[in-house]
């Protein structure tokens, strides 16, 4: 390389550079309290119009609240730190597992359905039903796009819930979802609560009807690894996709437990 190219190269990686924090330094700047809010509302909504999001989109965004409820939510997991089987108590695994044999039976035909399509059997389907939303009794009632606003917004997980807050915008500009959609605390809808990425990816219809919704749930487990007939207990190869569905280590025994008994297998012993 020549000594002029060099020196054009290197000019031309300053200016990538003087361009990259110039962004950044425009970037709407997250924060820890709903002081800050209102002003960061306006700064992303200027974002997501240079990135295509459509104005229903923006309307709906700026007509949310900073949601408290959400962040005190979001400030005690603790349910995520106790033992197996303090957690299967805490969540009614008894209940779950007892009901859920019950509806495999009442809608066989369903389940029969979606595992022919996805290999995914009912066992760790009705599992996620139930410890998610109480077989659909429970969806939450937190405005769905407050909540994820919020959180986009906190300087706790920004980058995390940017990309979601960004998915929910283009659900609403779709028309999938609106400014006044209900859900859980951190913005998750439906049945088996989906946040809005997933939603996009692996959505096959309105999520508060629960064939939809359990197809969605085997769709995303068979695009993370899912392997029709394999086994999904710890060290099992279809283990990896429960993981994929929800970091905690104790939620993701719990389903393969839970998913297990259902399906006609054993005791507390197999998620261990």
């Amino acid at each position: 390389m020549t000594k002029g190219r060099t020196v054009a190269t290197a000019m031309i990686g300053a200016a990538a550079l003087l361009l990259s924090l110039i962004s950044a330094a425009h970037a709407a700047q997250c924060g820890n309290g709903p002081g800050g809010f209102e002003a960061w509302k306006r700064e992303f909504s200027a974002e997501a119009q240079g990135k295509g999001i459509g104005q229903t989109a923006i309307s709906a965004l700026m007509q949310t609240n900073y949601a408290s409820a959400t962040i005190g939510a979001d400030r005690s997991q603790h349910s995520f730190s106790l033992s197996l089987e303090q957690f299967l108590a805490k969540r009614g695994a008894t209940t779950i597992v007892a009901r859920g044999r019950s509806l495999k039976q009442s809608q066989a035909a369903m389940f029969a359905s979606i595992e022919q399509r996805y290999g995914v059997p009912p066992g760790p389907l009705i599992a996620i039903w139930g410890m998610e939303t109480g077989f659909g009794s429970q969806r939450g009632n937190q405005n769905m796009l407050s909540s994820i606003a919020t959180l986009a917004y906190d300087c706790r997980r920004p980058e995390f819930f940017t990309e979601q807050l960004y998915a929910a915008l283009k659900l609403v500009d779709r028309g999938m979802l609106s400014g006044a959609t209900r859900g859980s605390m951190h913005g998750e809808v439906g049945q088996t609560q989906f946040m809005p990425k997933n939603i996009l990816a692996y959505g096959t219809g309105n999520l508060d009807v629960a064939a939809n919704a359990l197809g969605s749930t085997a769709n995303f487990l068979k695009a993370n690894g899912w392997r029709a007939g394999a086994g999904y207990q710890p060290g099992e190869p279809n283990f990896a996709a429960i993981q994929a569905w929800n970091a905690a280590g104790v939620y993701q025994k719990a389903i393969a437990l839970m998913g297990r008994q259902i399906d006609g297998g054993g005791g507390a012993a197999a998620a261990r």
